[in-house]
């Protein structure tokens, strides 16, 4: 079993990683495969609504976006970690999962994930509901941890104060852990993911 651990900071080794870093410690403990995925500091493009994607499976922007959908095929779980700028994500990193979720969808159903957010002060509780949105729309399992998914620092050094942020972090990675087995154990006695129906409805009259 694996799990992508994405950091959509500008910062490869900044306070997001530091987040990261704790929830890949009780993951390695519980014999979990993991991959870091940085999806770098350069403009992303915004998804244009095209629909290319739909006839080709890639979007036609081919950067980070389009890998990070192959690396996802071969996961079993995601941690998507994001500093909070003015109460939400960070663009880049909404940008990436607009387009990744839109165009390779089928590559994130039914497996679970979580956000974890690093903040100065606050805004991560808004800023875990719009990354959350992604896990929904998809039919992923959110996990949970043992209080909300954040940590507080303006720096690595002061983020490895948060003691309490830190036990979070390390208490997600161990259910993200425990429910990859659950799933795992359920594939292998016939429990598999439901076939979903696709109704939509547009109330413009």
């Amino acid at each position: 079993m694996k799990v992508l651990l994405v950091n959509g900071s500008p910062h490869e080794a900044g306070c997001t990683a530091a987040a990261l870093a704790e929830v890949e410690r009780a993951l390695h403990e519980e014999n979990i495969q993991t991959e870091r995925f940085f999806i770098g500091n350069k403009p992303v493009a915004d998804c244009i609504g095209c629909g290319k994607c739909r006839e080709t499976g890639r979007c036609v922007f081919d950067d980070v976006v389009n890998r990070l959908c192959e690396e996802a095929a071969s996961c079993d779980g995601f941690i998507f970690g994001s500093p909070v700028y003015y109460a939400h994500p960070s663009a880049r990193l909404l940008a990436v999962m607009d387009r990744a979720f839109y165009s390779g969808g089928k590559n994130f159903m039914f497996k679970p994930a979580a956000a974890v957010l690093s903040a100065r002060r606050a805004g991560q509780p808004a800023s875990m509901d719009v990354i959350n949105k992604h896990f929904s729309i998809c039919s992923m399992p959110i996990v949970s941890s043992t209080y909300w998914n954040h940590v507080f620092g303006n720096t690595p050094a002061e983020v490895a104060q948060d003691k309490e942020g830190l036990m979070t972090m390390y208490n997600l990675g161990k259910n993200m852990a425990w429910l990859l087995r659950c799933i795992a154990l359920g594939k292998e006695n016939g429990v598999n993911a439901p076939h979903n129906e696709k109704v939509k409805t547009n109330f413009a009259r």
